[in-house]
């Protein structure tokens, strides 16, 4: 009798991945701008991995095209230093994703292992765990961040997403232990405990799939905010210029290259922008597409 259940199972698996899949499918065709904000995602992961690839680290001075207006062999101008703004764009985005996908991941498993833990189990390990998530959360980010930034260069892109990641996991805790509460009354979690299975089991296979999507969604909102605290750092001037990414072009762009005030630095300005818009356009696209597929409420039939 076993012998024929296991077949059936791996059936009944495979036809739930692939109706899964299709329904994604169907989610992402319905609006184009879905499919563009996948698009747009891949092209800055590609970016972020091939990019130094294509251009030669560092980039060289050319000091007869210094701070040059946009052109067809410079589509966004040069800076102060003769180099190409869009090569500088492409090489200094490692940097940036590299440290903003660090930063996501920590502030997820963190935020989520002690959201899930502290929901689940309530009682004495909830009031502590959630009293240090209050705590972490009355920390004052920019100011520490100063503060650090005094003894700590970030030279590296995984110093930086480490102490970001750090700082950040409180409201994910947070979030997570709401969901958790909500989920750990249904009924399948309430079998599972009459069972007597595990905390370790119920955790990891029967909540944490529940909230996979949820936690998925977080991740992607992490990575913007990562991209923002960190440029927002470096075009204030207090991290050091020792990498090449795109808070320190907005920086020199207006302290050194005067793109407010020059017209032909302000491709220079104008370029770093954008690819944060664009960045954040395609996260938002994929979070709006993420949000119907996993939310029956949303999805139309």
């Amino acid at each position: 009798m076993s012998a024929t259940l296991v077949p059936e199972t791996g059936s009944a698996s495979a036809t739930m991945r692939r109706n899964f899949w299709r329904g994604v499918w169907r989610v992402m065709r319905r609006k184009p701008s879905r499919m563009a904000g996948v698009v747009i995602i891949v092209g800055f992961a590609f970016m972020g991995l091939f990019g130094s690839l294509f251009y030669p680290d560092p980039l060289p001075d050319n000091p007869a095209s210094i701070t040059q207006p946009p052109s067809w062999e410079h589509w966004f101008g040069t800076d102060p230093q003769g180099r190409d703004v869009l090569a500088l764009v492409v090489t200094g985005s490692r940097y940036v994703l590299l440290t903003a996908t660090v930063t996501a991941i920590i502030t997820v498993v963190v935020g989520t292992s002690i959201g899930l833990f502290s929901g689940f189990r309530r009682g004495r390990w909830d009031t502590v765990l959630m009293r240090l998530t209050d705590m972490k959360l009355t920390i004052p980010g920019l100011p520490l961040l100063l503060v650090l930034a005094t003894v700590w260069k970030f030279g590296s892109p995984l110093q930086m997403g480490l102490v970001l990641g750090l700082l950040g996991w409180g409201g994910v805790a947070r979030a997570v232990r709401s969901q958790t509460l909500s989920l750990r009354e249904r009924g399948f979690i309430e079998a599972a405990r009459g069972l007597g299975l595990s905390t370790r089991h119920i955790i990891g296979k029967e909540l944490l799939p529940s909230m996979a999507p949820y936690i998925a969604m977080n991740m992607l909102i992490a990575v913007t905010g990562a991209v923002y605290s960190q440029v927002g750092l470096f075009f204030l001037g207090v991290l050091p210029y020792e990498s090449d990414n795109w808070g320190v072009m907005l920086n020199l762009a207006v302290f050194q290259a005067g793109a407010m005030i020059t017209p032909n630095a302000l491709g220079y300005l104008l370029a770093p922008l954008l690819a944060i818009l664009l960045l954040t356009l395609g996260i938002v696209l994929v979070v709006d597409a993420m949000d119907e597929i996993f939310n029956p409420r949303l999805r139309e039939e």
